[in-house]
């Protein structure tokens, strides 16, 4: 289809930012379309552009959106997010239906509604992401319903699963262990004085308590500060003054501020700064 979808935000209802169940009796309230109605209304998009005929194709196939996003209720996601990418999905299907292959929109629009939610639920069900290859993608959502019983795979059954994904057995461990693991706050939730202990604030080490390191840093800086006063006393005169001005003052002088003092050009001060910072750095990593 050589027209891009951009269907109006106000042309369609409006869920999910306000009441679900209201939304869920609007979309329920679309009438079906039959296939030559559906049809009819490909070609007059395709063929005249008819964002209408979108339109219509679009609210008539809502209900079967919110059908197919309950069956990721399970990944713990707002459904009313995962309507709203399945929407998008159709959207996109609607663009590229072509009604002379001879089936039905909706048949052809599940595919690009799963992508949209697939992606929403990669994106969202965890902090870090859990897959990346498209192997690990594939596993995520076909590993559940994979397995037999709960608890680990023995060595049998990741072999009868990676054969049956196509995958690598490798893939199945690693994708397994990943979907076993859960996010963690840094910090317990506010006013859990019971949990507090349990944070991994409460117990993971920080630098800064550890006096062997504190005195480290100290005296890090004071060697830096001592090798930076070496390596000024030995810079020229005007090459200090410049140093000072441009880096070490409280109220830094430009470049042509100071060319205007030396009687030089601007260029000129920038250079005699480069090469005092190149002396400076040098004695600093001595």
């Amino acid at each position: 289809m050589n027209q891009a979808l951009a269907l109006p935000r106000n042309s369609l209802p409006a869920p999910l930012a306000g009441d679900l169940s209201g939304y869920l009796q609007q979309v329920a309230s679309f009438e079906l379309l039959s296939a030559e109605e559906e049809r009819a209304l490909a070609y007059r998009l395709r063929n005249e552009s008819d964002l209408e005929a979108a339109r219509m194709l679009v609210l008539s196939n809502l209900r079967f959106v919110v059908h197919i996003a309950r069956g990721y209720n399970g990944y713990g996601l707002p459904l009313a997010d995962l309507i709203q990418e399945g929407n998008i999905g159709l959207m996109k299907a609607v663009k590229r239906f072509d009604p002379d292959v001879g089936v039905r929109l909706i048949s052809f629009a599940v595919h690009w509604i799963k992508a949209e939610i697939h992606e929403y639920v990669i994106r969202n069900w965890r902090i870090v992401k859990v897959a990346t290859t498209k192997a690990q993608r594939k596993l995520f959502f076909k590993l559940r319903s994979a397995k037999s019983r709960l608890g680990w795979f023995n060595p049998e059954e990741v072999e009868a699963v990676a054969k049956d994904l196509g995958v690598d057995p490798g893939v199945v461990r690693e994708m397994e262990s990943r979907l076993s693991g859960y996010d963690a706050s840094y910090d317990a939730p506010a006013g859990s004085d019971d949990e507090a202990g349990l944070a991994p604030a409460a117990y993971l080490a920080h630098d800064s308590a550890d006096p062997s390191s504190v005195l480290e840093k100290e005296d890090l800086g004071e060697q830096q500060h001592e090798r930076l006063s070496a390596g000024l006393q030995e810079l020229d005169e005007r090459s200090r003054t410049i140093i000072a001005r441009r880096w070490l003052a409280e109220d830094k002088s430009t470049l042509h501020e100071l060319a205007a003092e030396y009687g030089v050009s601007a260029e000129r001060i920038r250079q005699i700064e480069n090469n005092a910072m190149k002396k400076l750095k040098g004695h600093l990593i001595a």
